[in-house]
């Protein structure tokens, strides 16, 4: 099982951060699409040599059009060696329309379109086969010599994509290269929920379970200090009741029977109240979604809940101390040590 950790900050500060999160364990950094560019850091990082994966997680895909995804990928993966993975996702239909006014509809059948003009885009630049996508959603059918980029010299990047329903789910499972798994989840969630349902997307794609990385998301707090421990509390508190204010994140909750919390956090959003989403998560549900206390604690709470089925672990962590999340990557990896029935870390990496 990888390691990966969010790569956050200032875009003047990408590549020194990540050297730091490096140094402290991280296989891989990522990067999510929120108040700032999801690509823009990754330039920085993938031209540092530091050894680590990278990848997006996510970028929202239908405000895009393909051959813009597929010219940043193609460059990403080229800077970093080989290292890159393009996660996408759909984000909600008021965001598309209303945020990035872009046009929303049938998200699983238009990502599983998307995927496959990507690859066409790419077999065409990387072998030459003839580019001719007209679908329901995509046209792709010009590509003259001038804008084929040069070849890279490694496979073209995996496509990871973002699943929490059903439909997608099993959708991405039969297409995809990998599933990222969004950190308002639980162990019990990903196994009774979403493992079937992969199970259900491979058989009807002909694959098997070495062909798709499953990254789960986690939110994760290593703290040393008691003040670190509240404060990353708080932290958490906030993220917890910003995603599950979201209906689409109801399912995670009516899961564990908590499924009356969400509405309830919905209208406080819809008040502009954000303040009273914290007052709203007690600790049991921060326990529930989060993994919070010591580095030791930290670890073992995250290999018991998904060290038998998560591929990669995409963390994050609202506490600031590198060493205390060094100490937390270590005790992982020594709990997932060599004959652990863990999965293979190499499914759907594109290598």
């Amino acid at each position: 099982m990888r390691i990966d950790v969010a790569l956050t900050g200032d875009l003047s500060t990408a590549a020194a951060r990540a050297r730091e999160l490096a140094a402290a364990g991280a296989d891989g950094l990522f990067t999510f699409e929120a108040n700032a560019d999801v690509f823009f850091p990754l330039v920085h990082v993938a031209t540092a040599g530091l050894g680590v994966d990278l990848y997006t997680n996510v970028a929202i895909a239908f405000p895009r059009s393909p051959m813009h995804l597929a010219y940043q990928a193609w460059d990403l993966q080229r800077a970093s060696g080989g290292r890159f993975a393009l996660g996408l996702g759909t984000q909600i239909r008021t965001h598309i329309e209303r945020r990035y006014s872009a046009t929303w509809g049938r998200p699983v059948d238009r990502m599983v379109e998307l995927i496959e003009v990507l690859r066409a885009i790419w077999a065409n630049w990387s072998d030459g086969d003839h580019l001719d996508h007209r679908g329901e959603f995509y046209r792709v059918d010009l590509m003259t010599p001038v804008f084929v980029p040069p070849k890279i010299g490694h496979p073209p990047p995996p496509i990871w994509v973002g699943a929490l329903g059903p439909r997608m789910t099993a959708a991405m499972a039969a297409h995809a290269d990998g599933v990222i798994i969004h950190p308002f989840n639980t162990g019990a969630f990903v196994r009774e929920r979403t493992l079937p349902l992969i199970g259900d997307g491979l058989a009807a794609g002909n694959r098997s379970r070495d062909d798709l990385c499953l990254n789960v998301g986690c939110i994760a707090a290593p703290c040393r200090t008691d003040d670190d421990l509240h404060a990353a509390t708080r932290a958490i508190r906030f993220n917890v009741g910003f995603y599950a204010s979201t209906p689409a994140y109801r399912l995670t909750l009516e899961h564990h029977g908590l499924g009356d919390l969400q509405p309830r956090l919905r209208e406080a959003t819809k008040r502009g109240d954000w303040s009273t989403l914290g007052r709203l998560v007690d600790d049991d549900v921060v326990d529930l979604i989060a993994a919070r206390g010591t580095p030791a604690q930290v670890a073992a709470r995250l290999h018991d809940e998904y060290g038998d089925v998560a591929d990669r672990l995409s963390l994050t962590v609202p506490t600031h101390d590198d060493e205390a999340l060094r100490e937390m990557v270590t005790e992982l990896r020594r709990r997932s040590r060599p004959g652990d029935p863990s999965p293979s870390p190499r499914r759907g990496d594109g290598r």
